[in-house]
């Protein structure tokens, strides 16, 4: 996993946020185009768009687990692009291929919060090998942030507040619902954003790929 070299933070820069002040944020929820990849018509299209990009948004889904010891696999990946957001039920094994040439790309900058993580377990499910792959949560930390989740980051960065309901839904179900779909897209949509704003800031000492600083205000 690439790990740039984090630099300080700005002195007028927060280093967390309120549970008050988060409040008073206008919450905000990716309202772009937005594809959950089915057939394979969705699934070209998927994989033109991410080839060429520079970096993209990263997070994955797994339904709940509610007894000890319950332990259940990714059922949904998600990708965000300057362009859209891509949801892969990972049931659909047509997919793998794709996900695995995106994750193993050198030129495109894998960037999500908690991704060592997901790419972990995701790697039970399908087999791929990670390059370029930046975990912001690591960053943060790394530059002095005392809070370091995506909706946290979300807040102290990009000035929104991401709705948490929906976390612990069905992600197994055949069909997800409209909430499903908005909630999963706007986690990997801040992860580019929030990318893309460290970028802008200095955070990264290093950027391995180029990201268009006009897409960070994009919805």
């Amino acid at each position: 996993m690439n790990s740039p070299t984090p630099v300080n933070l700005p002195g007028e820069s927060l280093r967390s946020i309120s549970k008050e002040d988060m409040a008073k944020l206008p919450i905000r929820r990716y309202a772009g185009k937005l594809c959950v990849v089915a057939t394979p018509h969705d699934l070209g299209h998927a994989l033109a768009d991410l080839r060429q990009e520079r970096v993209v948004g990263l997070d994955t889904e797994t339904r709940p687990a509610f007894r000890k010891g319950e332990v259940h696999l990714p059922c949904l990946l998600q990708a965000a692009t300057a362009h859209a957001v891509y949801l892969f039920p990972l049931r659909h094994r047509d997919a793998f291929p794709v996900l695995a040439e995106l994750l193993s790309e050198p030129r495109i900058v894998k960037a999500g919060v908690g991704i060592a993580r997901d790419l972990l377990a995701s790697k039970r499910v399908f087999a791929f090998v990670e390059k370029n792959v930046v975990d912001l949560g690591v960053v943060a930390r790394a530059s002095g942030l005392d809070q370091s989740g995506v909706r946290n980051l979300a807040g102290i960065f990009l000035g929104f507040r991401i709705p948490k309901g929906g976390s612990t839904s069905n992600w197994a179900a055949q069909q997800l619902t409209s909430a499903q779909i908005t909630y999963a897209a706007t986690d990997a949509w801040a992860c580019r954003e929030l990318f893309l704003r460290f970028q802008s800031l200095g955070l990264l000492r290093s950027t391995p790929a180029r990201a268009d600083s006009d897409t960070a205000s994009r919805p």
